[in-house]
Parts: C-alpha cells; sequence; structure tokens
C-alpha cells in the first residue's frame, strides 16, 4: 500500500508559503507557512499533520489491540503532542507526547496497560519516529 501527498510552496523559507494536498482529497491545496508553522497563523504545518498521524495510527492499532484480547471500546480517545524543538542550524521533532483517555467495559487496568503498551509500539508511525515516544493513559 502507498500513500501520496504533495507539497508546493513559493518564496523563501520565512516570507514564503506553500501548499499541501493528499491523493484522498481531505487536504486539498491546504495553506501552510512560517507563520502556520511558528506562529498561530490559519493553516496546517508538518507537526501538527504529523501528530494527527501519530494519534490516528495508536488509536487505531489500540482498537485492534483491544478487539484482539476481546474487548469492544465505547471510546478511545487520543492526543498526541509533537515537540518541534531547534538542533544546530535547523530543527529536529525530538517527541510525540501521547495522551489517551479510553471507555472499555470490563477492562482491567493491568491488561488496559499491556495493550496500550503494545499498540504504541506496534503502531506503525511510533516505529516511523526518531524521537522520544511517551504514553499517558486513562482508563474510565
Amino acid at each position: 500500500m502507498i500513500r501520496k501527498a504533495r507539497a508546493v510552496w513559493r518564496g523563501t523559507g520565512r516570507d514564503g508559503d506553500g501548499d499541501l494536498t493528499t491523493d484522498s482529497g481531505v487536504l486539498a491545496e491546504t495553506p501552510y507557512s512560517f507563520k502556520t508553522r511558528f506562529e498561530n497563523e490559519k493553516g496546517t504545518n508538518p507537526e501538527e499533520l504529523i501528530a494527527a498521524a501519530h494519534a490516528g495510527c495508536f488509536t487505531m492499532a489500540l482498537a485492534f489491540q483491544l478487539q484482539l484480547a476481546g474487548y469492544a471500546p465505547t471510546e478511545l480517545s487520543t492526543q498526541a503532542a509533537v515537540s518541534l524543538d531547534p538542533e544546530g542550524q535547523g530543527f529536529k521533532i525530538s517527541r510525540s507526547a501521547l495522551t489517551l483517555t479510553a471507555e472499555v467495559p470490563g477492562l482491567d487496568r493491568e491488561t488496559f496497560d499491556k495493550l496500550a503498551e503494545a499498540a504504541e509500539k506496534n503502531c506503525p508511525v511510533s516505529k516511523l519516529f526518531n524521537a522520544e515516544i511517551t504514553l499517558e493513559a486513562t482508563l474510565k
């Protein structure tokens, strides 16, 4: 399986702007720029998209782990916070902090922790990172 996206950039790094488009059409010439990345201008940025990808991948991986163990979650809600830090002349994604809140009837805490950890380790996006990954998980 191959998934594709395209980035177009016009101008310099600080003063230019660009747009992102995915084959699915979910992103269609979605704007990004220095200001959407390092300030709060409307638009997206690579780190926000990576955070969404990590949260989505981990949450789906956990849903499969739970299903295989015989549990059906009522709701799994995950936030990923990706840290972009200076490194030399550039930047580095140093961390992705996952925060999970889960409602899973009949699931005990020990099993929950084990399945959540396995999902984090086996999520394809987690495997892609060369950064620290943390997981804070709450079972309701």
